[in-house]
């Protein structure tokens, strides 16, 4: 109702400045024409109109606004609780039993992975551990013999040199082992094994499954995806222009797809850069537990802005003209053929929070917020009549 007396108001106003305009006599607006041009970013009225328009003007004020910042993102894990499952010497799959979705616990057998190569990192581990322990003695035996002076340094160099290599070959075959999930210490001669365990390094659910019985893995391949949904992240998108409204520790609302049921989640980190396409990232846990929070679902969440001081100005003073946010400001008073007139410049501001009535503006550099008089009615009648100027020429 208030949208349709505020149009029609506008609209009367802008007959009234047709047809006044017009009875002014073709002397006079010649005499106009010849007088000055008008910039583009400035309004005139004469008195009447200013009156029929109800111009009032006021100084842009310090308001403390706290508004409602709307933004978007999906739900998300942290690294720690997101695994890669990959086999590190590869092999063909002997078994596994499980399914996108499957619950896993840390530690549990996912597949049984053959290789021959199992074999022959375990015959030559165990090969390498004997000739160590005969390595050993010789070092001990010949060092003893050296200190009684029977046997020569060079020969002591020789021996030593075996024994630290022989050393050195034991551990690197024990961390192969170790990497395909074999216990050294438990490896002896009568349990080689051709197959190995791919175990889940963490305790979660199947997110993605890429093999069968049968296939061969290379080591780049990726087995498993494991995926712990227990502390759900979100990892929310906004804009360059927002990115000074939030701050660690402040409190998110938010809903899964086209849900009613609210969530809450807190911000723990915000990004530190801007993306190419001037967004902003930033993060946030969920509180408590949210059975029907899954990664990968989209959310739409409310954060609410603190509230502090700024410029702003009554939310009807802010008048859009271009896809562009414009505020007139009066400019002066004139004479022009023994008539007052009133002009009003129009200055280009970056709208922010809307709270109360009252918006957010960033004004341009040089405005002085103690003499600038911001018209505070009658913006729309003002820039209907900038939009209708030259449909007054007569």
């Amino acid at each position: 109702m208030t949208k349709r007396i505020v149009k029609s108001a506008g609209i009367i106003f802008i007959l009234f400045i047709s047809v006044t305009s017009c009875n002014t006599s073709t002397k006079d607006g010649k005499e106009k024409k010849a007088a000055e041009v008008i910039p583009d970013d400035i309004v005139e009225l004469r008195d009447d109109q200013v009156k029929l328009a109800g111009i009032q003007t006021d100084l842009v004020g310090m308001h403390s606004l706290s508004g409602i910042l709307k933004v978007n993102g999906t739900v998300a894990v942290a690294p720690q609780d997101l695994a890669t499952v990959c086999m590190p010497m590869g092999g063909f799959v002997k078994s596994t039993s499980l399914i996108p979705g499957s619950a896993v616990a840390r530690g549990q057998s996912l597949a049984i992975i053959e290789n021959q190569e199992f074999i022959d990192v375990q015959q030559n581990y165990l090969e390498a551990k004997n000739k160590l322990e005969y390595a050993e003695a010789e070092y001990k035996r010949h060092n003893e013999l050296y200190k009684e002076d029977v046997y020569s340094q060079k020969n002591l160099q020789q021996v030593t040199a075996d024994f630290k290599n022989l050393k050195a070959q034991v551990k690197a075959l024990e961390q192969k082992l170790a990497l395909i999930g074999i216990n050294p210490a438990d490896l002896n001669e009568n349990n080689i094994s051709r197959s190995v365990s791919v175990v889940s390094p963490i305790t979660g659910y199947v997110k993605t499954v890429n093999v069968n019985i049968g296939k061969y893995v290379a080591p780049s391949d990726i087995m498993f995806e494991i995926v712990n949904g227990d502390r759900p992240l979100l990892e929310l998108m906004l804009f360059e222009k927002d990115a000074d409204k939030v701050s660690v520790g402040q409190k998110i609302r938010f809903f899964i797809n086209n849900e009613t049921e609210q969530h809450e989640a807190v911000i723990y980190q915000t990004g530190k850069s801007i993306n190419s396409d001037k967004t902003y990232k930033i993060y946030a846990s969920v509180s408590g537990t949210c059975k029907n929070v899954i990664p990968g679902m989209y959310v739409n969440a409310m954060i609410e802005s603190g509230s502090k001081p700024m410029a702003a100005v009554p939310s009807e003073a802010v008048v859009s003209f271009d896809d562009k946010d414009y505020i007139f400001v009066y400019s002066r008073n004139k004479m022009e053929s023994s008539k007052s007139f009133t002009e009003y410049r129009m200055v280009r501001v970056q709208k922010g929070i809307e709270d109360g009535g009252f918006t957010e503006v960033a004004l341009p550099d040089g405005f002085d917020l103690k003499t600038s008089k911001v018209v505070v009615k009658g913006a729309y009648n003002l820039l209907s009549a900038k939009k209708n100027a030259g449909e007054m020429a007569c």
